[in-house]
């Protein structure tokens, strides 16, 4: 099977080659900017820039498959380069167009990346330039709890449960990329945590899957830092 037939192939089935014009032209603005700013500041691992429609769009596109019917607000935490929430937020465009994302990510320069993204593509997406543990008040002032909560390479599943259960409800569903030590890390965090999660295996190459988080409440003091 030749490059071209997988990457056809992966687009299908994350949902990237069922977008519109529109959101394809500005998900390619995103890339575009990738790329320029990579020159400058460490966004992605530099081995997968050039295979970042794959490796970085395609698998965060896959969770638009997974999403609820309403969505007023997807919250990303540790956003990094914005996989997934700024690709999500891209493509609520034309499936949601009253959802707002909020992107929270600490790094000052990836933000200033992130705002360009956001003024380039005219994405509905506010960029939270502080850590995940002091972003509640900005949150809350968007005015909506959050329907999702997504997050991928931030933080063990113990840690990650302790910076996103501020933002959880019985409403919201959680959607984290995980990669093969994804069992060792639940299992540390039912030390501290009574959770019901789902996996979803990812529509993209190697051993990656999608955790879906239904419910989250904490049955022991605070995981150590």
């Amino acid at each position: 099977m030749d490059k071209g037939l997988q990457v056809s192939e992966i687009e299908s089935v994350s949902g990237l080659a069922g977008v519109s014009r529109e959101t394809r032209g500005r998900l390619e603005i995103y890339r575009d900017l990738l790329v320029k700013w990579q020159a400058r500041i460490n966004l992605v691992a530099p081995s997968t820039l050039e295979d970042a429609w794959v490796r970085h769009f395609a698998d965060s596109a896959q969770l638009m498959a997974h999403a609820p019917d309403r969505v007023r607000l997807w919250l990303d935490v540790g956003s990094g380069a914005g996989f997934p929430g700024l690709v999500a937020g891209i493509m609520l465009m034309e499936t949601h167009p009253d959802a707002q994302v909020c992107l929270i990510e600490s790094d000052t320069r990836k933000c200033a990346f992130l705002q360009s993204v956001v003024a380039e593509t005219g994405a509905p997406v506010k960029v939270v330039p502080m850590r995940v543990e002091k972003a509640e008040a900005a949150v809350a002032a968007l005015g909506h709890t959050a329907d999702v909560i997504s997050a991928r390479a931030v933080a063990p599943m113990a840690r990650l449960m302790e910076m996103i259960a501020p933002y959880w409800s019985q409403d919201c569903v959680g959607f984290f990329l995980k990669g093969r030590d994804v069992a060792s890390e639940l299992t540390e965090a039912a030390k501290y945590w009574t959770i019901r999660a789902s996996h979803i295996p990812s529509s993209t190459p190697g051993d990656g899957v999608i955790l879906k988080l239904e419910e989250l409440a904490r049955v022991r003091p605070e995981h150590p830092h």
